[in-house]
């Protein structure tokens, strides 16, 4: 039989039951701050030892299907490399290490456009700091930005100069993590832009900056193309630059353009093999996200759904259960699903693709006609490789274009220090 399951609370009914279970709070007794008119709610998290009881039990009671029977990944998460990861989960792991880190960070919730929207958010000591917005996307949370934080924020103390300087500020995205789960369609990647400028707004900056990737990038693109004031320029780790005839061709699965560049053709074999083999969980999500009751009762489900997001990335995570060192560690990939679990956002989180599928704002790797300066980091391993000659299409204020030696989808938990240095080479022409 399996574990008696949790009752599945939205984040109010969990703020209601703070006191009875001590869950998700609000600072009982700590005022909220008002920025410009508007309310700051302090946060912290304090997930019941019950819940971190019953997902041990769920893991260790895994059903588990027959091995693949392939010898490669072409089936998918291979049941090795999920049975090393559960293994660790229902054993070593400690959820309340990372439930520590964030609650050290300076975290609120506020409303806008009539949900709760959670951030973390970092003044650095250093005057004149660059204001930053960072999104994250999916598989991922605001867990994948907490390694760049301090090199941000204090850049003194990681190799950098004052003139390095950002405040830092970090959304969940709505659906995600610890932000409000819309009760209705429509939060696509235009309507939270315009949220996340609200957001800055609210703080007091009238002159930012803003990073993404996946989703962040779209988010953080659309921003862009809103063109709001006070937004000088973005960054991004996941650059929207295919050409209309490169992307009509994939559609297509037909064979690639003529005269294609090295990295135009390296571009291309990355993104055919994507849409031919990577896309399964988007076109579900697009598709039919409520149908994914399995990834909300089965936290090995949910584990296994979140690794097969793209082969390198998977690969990447199936070497660090096999116990070689990368960028991320066994704790790090955990402590990422497990906010997924607690918050039980499997399914919120999904529907953002069904939201940009029902209220499309472009395609995904389309250029979008951004007439702000850009600044682009290619990592090697990331769905494709945007090559600088599309680059230099796609953004015409192109004010920063580099290629790295490391690092894949997931840059700035898996690479910090180079993400870092990135960031503060890419937005230093704009201290002024």
């Amino acid at each position: 039989m399996s574990p008696p399951s949790l009752p599945s609370l939205t984040r109010r009914e969990l703020l209601a039951a703070t006191a009875a279970a001590g869950a998700i709070s609000l600072l009982a007794g700590t005022p909220s701050a008002q920025a410009n008119g508007e309310m700051l709610s302090p946060f912290s998290i304090n997930f019941p030892e019950e819940a971190l009881e019953d997902l041990r039990r769920r893991v260790a009671a895994t059903r588990w299907p027959d091995k693949e029977t392939v010898t490669d990944d072409t089936q998918g998460v291979r049941l090795a490399t999920i049975q090393k990861l559960a293994n660790h989960w229902a054993g070593d792991y400690d959820w309340r290490k990372m439930e520590a880190r964030l609650n050290a960070l300076p975290q609120f919730v506020t409303e806008i456009d009539g949900l709760d929207i959670h951030f973390i958010h970092v003044r650095s000591k250093h005057e004149n700091a660059l204001p930053i917005i960072i999104t994250h996307g999916w598989p991922g949370s605001i867990i994948e930005q907490l390694k760049i934080i301090e090199p941000l924020t204090d850049p003194t103390a990681h190799g950098g100069s004052e003139a390095d300087a950002f405040d830092v500020v970090i959304p969940s995205l709505p659906g995600y993590g610890f932000s409000g789960k819309p009760t209705a369609p429509g939060w696509n990647p235009p309507r939270i832009a315009r949220a996340w400028v609200v957001l800055m707004q609210r703080l007091g900056y009238t002159k930012f900056v803003a990073q993404g990737g996946d989703w962040g990038n779209a988010v953080t693109e659309l921003m862009a193309l809103q063109e709001p004031p006070g937004l000088l320029a973005v960054h991004t780790n996941m650059a929207a630059t295919v050409p209309a005839d490169i992307a009509k061709a994939l559609a297509a699965g037909g064979p690639p353009p003529a005269g294609l560049s090295a990295d135009e053709k390296q571009a291309w074999e990355q993104l055919d093999d994507f849409y031919k083999n990577g896309l399964g969980y988007a076109i579900e999500m697009n598709n039919r996200p409520q149908t994914l009751y399995g990834i909300v009762d089965s936290p090995v489900g949910l584990a296994a759904w979140m690794l097969d997001h793209d082969i390198r990335s998977y690969q990447m995570i199936a070497r660090v259960f096999d116990g070689k060192p990368e960028g991320l560690t066994q704790d790090d990939i955990l402590d990422n699903v497990t906010l997924y679990w607690l918050t039980n956002t499997a399914i919120s989180s999904a529907r953002l693709y069904w939201d940009n599928a029902h209220f499309p704002s472009g395609g995904f790797f389309d250029p979008r006609g951004i007439k702000i300066p850009v600044a682009v980091s290619v990592f090697p391993d990331e769905i494709y490789a945007a090559p600088r000659s599309w680059a230099e299409k796609a953004y015409p204020k192109l004010i920063h274009y580099n290629r790295l030696d490391k690092g894949g989808h997931f840059a700035a938990w898996e690479q910090p220090t180079a993400m870092t240095a990135e960031l503060r080479t890419a937005f230093r022409s704009l201290r002024q």
